[in-house]
């Protein structure tokens, strides 16, 4: 089949965009990563005086650098529609993010549409694939405290032991109040035929748009960070005293990720921007966390039945392009996401005039010492 040059013309357009975006990302990390943690390795003495101040500063910090990952997609019309509760209500309270898991382009997605709920990026806990430790972006998951789980059988029990630990030692520490987890252990289409294998032998519903999730992390957070008055365990005058100042998780947060046609964006298409705009929908219902059982086998069947729900939401989507109302609502009602591009260029602004004051500053004493 011949090509035209109407053709030749836009695929040439199309790689040379994604030439140049991509040359942009590579820049943009050369400065702003860098800045980041030389930001913070000079302010280590203020963690010392005052480690509130020093955590909050980061917390700004890592929030400019979500939105830089945000504004890359942002900028190739990559958006996102919300649904269903609004979490702005809660951005101030702990809450814990249940969120289906189809590609890499779905933290990508939170990245982008948490931030316009206040304070929620730069106090938050990502729960990831070890292997993002060794990208270009887990120097600075590790140094604002994310936790990088192995999945595996074989890891399983010490993961969710080193789980519990950091959380004890860096949620609250950090001040921390959300944290973001992805139940299902993987992706859609490589858990898809394990999941259904799974669901036929336990007698449990067939699912072709989300998989079953673990209850293991799922567990250990709400164990380790919900107070015990929550959960309507009598506590002791020592232990209201020390939760005082903390109110415990007071919210699961079940965010259900949608994308057209069910063809998710990838990290690939995200950063080289070859796909044509697309609109992103997700649909957040919030439970008061004092309504999530305890007990594990209580625990599995709610945690299931998120899943299952998330499975109609997700038939009923791809069948009518909307999500179904809410309980007790006539019609859906969709809010569409927004960012400020004059923010946005004023971040990206600052992240390469850092990289210059850091590259001056080296050249600087560079002469100094030689």
């Amino acid at each position: 089949m011949a090509v035209t040059l109407e053709q030749a013309q836009r695929v040439g357009y199309t790689c040379l965009k994604a030439l140049l975006r991509f040359a942009f990302m590579v820049a943009n990390n050369l400065v702003a990563i860098p800045s980041y943690v030389l930001y913070l390795i000079m302010l280590q003495p203020l963690r010392v005086l005052d480690s509130k101040s020093f955590w909050y500063i980061e917390g700004v910090l890592f929030k400019w650098l979500l939105a830089m990952v945000a504004s890359w997609g942002w900028w190739a019309g990559y958006t996102v529609v919300e649904w269903g509760d609004d979490v702005k209500a809660v951005s101030e309270d702990e809450a814990m993010m249940l969120v289906n898991h189809q590609a890499t382009g779905d933290v990508c997605t939170l990245m982008m549409c948490l931030q316009d709920k206040g304070t929620v990026v730069r106090q938050m806990m990502w729960l990831m694939d070890h292997i993002f430790k060794y990208t270009n972006f887990g120097i600075v998951s590790l140094i604002h405290g994310d936790f990088f789980i192995r999945q595996g059988k074989a890891h399983r029990d010490q993961q969710l032991v080193l789980l519990k630990e950091h959380l004890e030692k860096y949620y609250r520490s950090r001040n921390r109040k959300w944290i973001v987890l992805f139940p299902e252990g993987g992706f859609l289409r490589k858990r898809r035929e394990t999941s259904q294998a799974f669901a036929k032998k336990n007698n449990l519903p067939f699912l072709k748009h989300v998989t079953l999730p673990r209850l293991g992390a799922t567990q250990v957070i709400l164990k380790t960070l919900v107070a015990p008055q929550e959960n309507g365990t009598p506590a002791g005058r020592d232990t209201v005293i020390k939760e005082s100042k903390s109110k415990g998780l007071q919210w699961v947060i079940d965010t259900t990720i949608a994308y057209p046609k069910g063809e998710p964006i990838d990290i690939q298409t995200w950063i080289l921007g070859y796909r044509q705009p697309t609109v992103t929908h997700v649909h957040y219902r919030i439970f008061p966390v004092k309504d999530v059982p305890a007990e594990p086998e209580a625990l599995t069947h709610w945690l299931y039945q998120r899943f299952i729900e998330k499975e109609d939401l997700l038939t009923h989507f791809y069948e009518t392009g909307a999500f179904p109302p809410l309980q007790g609502q006539t019609k859906a009602i969709s809010r569409e996401m927004t960012l400020s591009n004059l923010w946005l260029v004023g971040i990206q602004s600052l992240a390469f005039l850092s990289g210059g004051m850091w590259y001056c500053i080296f050249q600087y004493f560079y002469h100094c010492l030689f």
